[in-house]
């Protein structure tokens, strides 16, 4: 029999064999296993810390927020599940970073086809974000989400997209017979309500299913190839909102460190030594309304503490030990299988039958529109104006260049829109809409898990609603449904159309009018609908790709000048001779710009003891306990200084310490030249 075209690239790309030999590397040992039931299980993981230096950040969409170094790198982690007696797969991936735009998912399925045919693609791959907010900025491909960035940053875009296309890679590659298992528990400390007065807006029967006005629910799905645990995906819905918008360091927040925490428990290696042992992802859910800083203050966020990074070290340790908890206790699931489908629909214009409107009434959707209430931030989650760009005599110059925001907006779309008081019309700026409006809709089941892919952040009377209509029509138990924000792309908020009416943050940011949250149950029910009855849903219109033309607006990098009389690496700082536990090493060296390169495959740092004659790594530019700060000295435009501190761990073991940085120096003929500076100490 001859095999077309698409057949024999799938047949192709369906060993770990071919895949190893498209990303140009050796097959991995098991990767391709004969099964005839249950699951074949991977899991992998890849660093994707994009520029930590000179550029903006992305989150909190502040101008003057410019990265400043580093506190730990950002990683994306994958997780593939084949039904091994159908064949039918799918892979989830979920990423240290604020979201996953229609940049990273293109992008990301154009890459995976060249790699595997259409093994894996739009329908059953679903890309996720934590919602940090301390990631890169610049990498996407729509004006409103690069303003803050003064454009689109190539070097942090391709370290996002190939950190997630190597994730994946690493959990196709890794598969094997195994089994998943799921737990629950709940978490009633690491989240608070940021927008009571929305939430009490609605029904008394929605309200009762979260009494303390948030949605302590955690979910774990446990990993398993024969009697080794390979890794854990944990969902639970608070922001990635701990460290705030005065930190400067490139972070993954109250998330990122449960990772952290759970993968060096289960002694997985760090990114510099090659495949993770175990990988523990930490994923949202319904996020929208949930703040992680507890004290719920306006402009002056906090809790548990009044410190910020001690937060977000406790945000994560609190959702690790919910998840631990689930994972320890979770069991087999009643039905086995894996099934994926996906849509696009125009949220710029959808007309919303009245069954699914609050009130019986039809309504309908509008191009995106943000609203006032949206220069008032979240307050419980900043210190400082998110509009920072807007201050008086101020003109970002992404802004200017495309005619300003003075655009009209016609009666019907400010009647759609009602109560809301339209600021920027997003949808209606030229050149081109500056956020999506066509969007991706996808529900994934793994076993009893259903996972309802959303690209926006819901709250959880929005997500309830949500759950319970693709519940109902698949016939599960509510409990098997969550809502998953922050999938496949990014289009800001979804409240109930009673939070709506509030206009808090959270009413301003949903973009497409009061009716949003109904034309999403519409769509979501249709493709429900497609699950239960085994047909293919309609692909519907095609999301318009930007990449043509992204402006670049930030003033090159000048080459690197060392410090004057001395080599770069130089100390310009040096550690005190000695120092006791807990106390904070600071050393400072003659550097060059990080950005020169991002060190995704080694360090910027280790913390190295002397052992037996040979130096050994204690700790590198991942590990908690180290940060790099970099800066340009005072009047100069082409130095960099590069401070290191090491927070000593508790029971350290005394001996004798160096701290080393690597960087790299590019002349102005763009020649890059590796450099070494170190500085030892005593630790007793």
């Amino acid at each position: 029999m001859q095999l077309s075209r698409r057949q024999a690239l799938t047949a192709f790309a369906a060993t770990s064999t071919a895949a190893a030999l498209a990303v140009g590397r050796p097959a991995a040992a098991g990767a391709a296993p004969a099964a005839t039931d249950g699951y074949l299980v991977g899991a992998g993981m890849s660093d994707m810390t994009g520029a930590i230096a000179g550029q903006g950040m992305m989150g909190y969409s502040e101008a003057d927020q410019i990265a400043e170094g580093l506190r730990q790198r950002v990683f994306a982690r994958a997780f593939v599940v084949v039904d091994a007696g159908s064949g039918s797969r799918v892979a989830y991936v979920n990423a240290d970073i604020a979201c996953v735009f229609d940049s990273i998912h293109l992008t990301v399925l154009k890459r995976l086809a060249e790699l595997y045919g259409d093994l894996y693609t739009e329908r059953n791959v679903m890309l996720t974000a934590t919602h940090n907010h301390n990631s890169c900025g610049g990498t996407a491909w729509d004006f409103a989400y690069t303003l803050a960035s003064s454009g689109f940053r190539r070097n942090s875009f391709e370290a996002e997209v190939d950190g997630v296309v190597e994730a994946i890679v690493a959990a196709h590659d890794s598969l094997a017979p195994g089994t998943v298992s799921l737990g629950r528990s709940e978490l009633h400390d690491a989240s608070a309500n940021r927008s009571a007065e929305a939430f009490d807006r609605n029904p008394e029967d929605d309200k009762a299913h979260f009494p303390d006005k948030i949605d302590p629910a955690v979910t774990v799905l446990r990993f398993r190839q024969g009697g080794r645990d390979i890794g854990a995906i944990t969902w639970f819905a608070t922001h990635g909102t701990s460290l705030t918008d005065k930190n400067r360091y490139i972070s993954p927040d109250n998330k990122g460190y449960a990772s952290y925490l759970w993968e060096h428990e289960e002694k997985g290696v760090r990114h510099l030594d090659g495949p993770a042992s175990f990988v523990a992802a930490f994923s949202q859910t319904n996020a929208g309304d949930m703040t992680p800083n507890l004290f719920v203050r306006k402009m002056q966020p906090g809790g548990p503490t009044d410190d910020n990074p001690t937060n977000a070290r406790i945000i994560g340790e609190r959702q690790y030990d919910a998840g631990k908890s689930a994972f320890d206790s979770a069991a087999s699931m009643s039905s086995g299988g894996v099934d994926s489908v996906f849509r696009y629909i125009d949220m710029s214009n959808q007309q919303v039958d009245g069954r699914f409107t609050h009130d019986g009434v039809p309504g309908y959707t509008t191009p995106a529109v943000m609203g006032a209430a949206a220069a008032a931030t979240s307050m419980e989650d900043n210190w400082f104006s998110q509009l920072a760009f807007l201050e008086e005599g101020m003109l970002n110059p992404v802004v200017t260049a495309f005619g300003g925001t003075e655009v009209p907006v016609s009666r019907s779309i400010v009647d759609a829109q009602l109560p809301k008081l339209h600021l920027f019309p997003l949808g209606l700026m030229p050149p081109a809409p500056w956020v999506p409006h066509v969007l991706p809709l996808q529900i994934m089941r793994i076993g009893d898990l259903v996972l309802v892919g959303l690209p926006a952040e819901a709250t959880i009377v929005a997500g309830l609603r949500i759950r319970r209509a693709v519940a109902n029509e698949l016939a599960v138990p509510l409990e098997n449904v969550l809502a998953h924000g922050y999938a496949n792309s990014y289009s800001q908020y979804i409240t109930t159309p009673e939070e709506y009416d509030a206009q808090q943050y959270e009413g301003g940011e949903t973009l497409y009018g009061r009716w949003t949250l109904p034309a999403y149950v519409q769509g979501l029910t249709a493709l429900a609908a497609s699950m239960r009855d085994g047909v293919a849903a309609p692909r519907g219109p095609a999301p318009l790709d930007k990449s043509g033309f992204q402006p670049d607006l930030l003033a090159p990098v000048p080459p690197d000048a060392p410090a004057p009389g001395l080599p770069f690496g130089a100390v310009t700082l040096a550690p005190a001779p000695s120092y006791g536990s807990d106390d904070t090493v600071t050393v400072e060296f003659a550097g060059a710009h990080p950005n020169n390169d991002l060190k995704r495959r080694s360090t910027y740092l280790e913390v190295q003891r002397l052992d037996d004659g040979t130096w050994r790594r204690v700790a590198d530019d991942n590990t908690y306990e180290t940060t790099l700060h970099w800066e340009r000295p005072a009047g100069s435009m082409d130095r960099s200084t590069i401070r290191i501190t090491w927070q000593i761990p508790a029971g350290t073991d005394g001996g004798r310490y160096r701290i080393e940085h690597y960087g790299v120096a590019r002349d102005a003929a763009g020649t890059l030249t590796p450099y070494t500076g170190s500085a030892e100490f005593d630790v007793h």
